[in-house]
């Protein structure tokens, strides 16, 4: 793989995970959700985003073995 593929995948990813907690932020600013959902949310978000990281990395790992 490419470095400039690795970085616009980076890329991608930081920017979904921001536009995701921004979209977060913004539910919590206009009061449609509770301040305890918002931050249950953000946690949540930041779960799926490591445990697929770690999914991802185990794979990669794994094929190397092989």
């Amino acid at each position: 793989m490419t470095s400039s593929r690795k970085w616009l995948i980076a890329g991608a990813v930081s920017f979904s995970f921001t536009a995701i907690a921004l979209c977060i932020l913004v539910l919590l600013g206009r009061r449609v959700i509770t301040f305890q959902l918002g931050m249950l949310m953000l946690v949540a978000l930041v779960g799926l985003y490591f445990g697929f990281g770690v999914l991802i990395a185990v794979y990669r790992f794994t094929a190397k073995l092989k």
